[in-house]
């Protein structure tokens, strides 16, 4: 497939196999972003499962169909079962999905990104600007999980970060930008600035880029999809949540209901959606 024949009804189709097919998403994700990411997850017909024990990590990605991983609240023996997890993901052929939350910020997780990276390719990394950059390798310093640095600064350390890992790259931002070896390239225009004022957003669209590359083998569509699917039920969301005059708190249970009740034609209505070459 090219970048050219990339719809939003091909999108739709992505969304409708996760629904059917309900792929089971070993996540090893951060202390705060668990329990949005199991309801996200189930939300868009997906099974979460959560578990980072080194004697069962090995035998969870065993009877998964994706596996992700979250350095967002690192230590040592989430680090170790992380690694584990991408070799054995590895060595059966699942797809795996990194999410370098907070890259750059400390030595700590650079180091840990580095180790990871060298334990087995991820199939997509997803970040926001500062975190696709500092992976890379650019020099850059990120606020926290913030970032300090936009989606379009980091198309150069996207690329390159494609390149090295011969995967996909998703720089998540008010534009979201995903890229492939092929050098097929999307952008995805929806979403809501409400988005970034509820803890674990950015990290659900990680674990719903796992689902998504286990449903449909071409991880940049893929990917596109689950971004797709995300920044519509965002967006929707946050104008319910203001029609309301309501706020983040009650936008967050929209969000879920969104991604449950999503239909085609509300979908492909409100895609914005382009596809290039790089």
């Amino acid at each position: 497939m090219t970048a050219a024949t990339l719809t939003s009804s091909d999108l739709w189709a992505d969304i409708a196999a996760v629904r059917e097919r309900s792929p089971l998403v070993h996540s090893i994700t951060n202390l705060v972003a668990i329990n949005l990411n199991a309801n996200v997850l189930l939300a868009a017909g997906a099974s979460p499962v959560m578990a980072h024990a080194h004697e069962e990590v090995r035998d969870m990605v065993g009877i998964a169909q994706a596996l992700v991983v979250n350095i967002g609240t690192l230590d040592p023996y989430w680090v170790s079962s992380m690694e584990l997890a991408l070799k054995a993901a590895a060595v059966r052929g699942i797809p795996s999905v990194l999410d370098p939350v907070g890259a750059g910020a400390t030595p700590y997780r650079d180091q840990t990104i580095a180790r990871l990276l060298d334990a087995a390719a991820p199939s997509v990394i997803r970040g926001n600007g500062s975190e696709i950059m500092s992976t890379a390798g650019s020099a850059i310093k990120t606020r926290g999980v913030d970032s300090s640095a936009g989606a379009n600064d980091a198309l150069g350390a996207a690329k390159a970060l494609v390149q090295r890992t011969g995967g996909v790259v998703c720089v998540s931002g008010e534009t979201d930008h995903v890229l492939d070896a092929g050098r097929r390239w999307s952008r995805l225009s929806n979403g809501h600035v409400w988005m970034t004022r509820i803890t674990a957003v950015g990290c659900s669209a990680t674990a719903l880029i796992g689902a998504f590359c286990a449903a449909q083998s071409d991880h940049w569509r893929a990917t596109t999809a689950a971004m797709a699917l995300l920044g519509v039920a965002g967006e929707m969301a946050a104008e319910q949540a203001q029609a309301a005059g309501r706020g983040v708190g009650s936008m967050q249970a929209l969000l879920l209901d969104a991604l449950q009740l999503m239909d085609q034609g509300t979908f492909e209505q409100r895609l914005r959606l382009e596809v290039a070459q790089w």
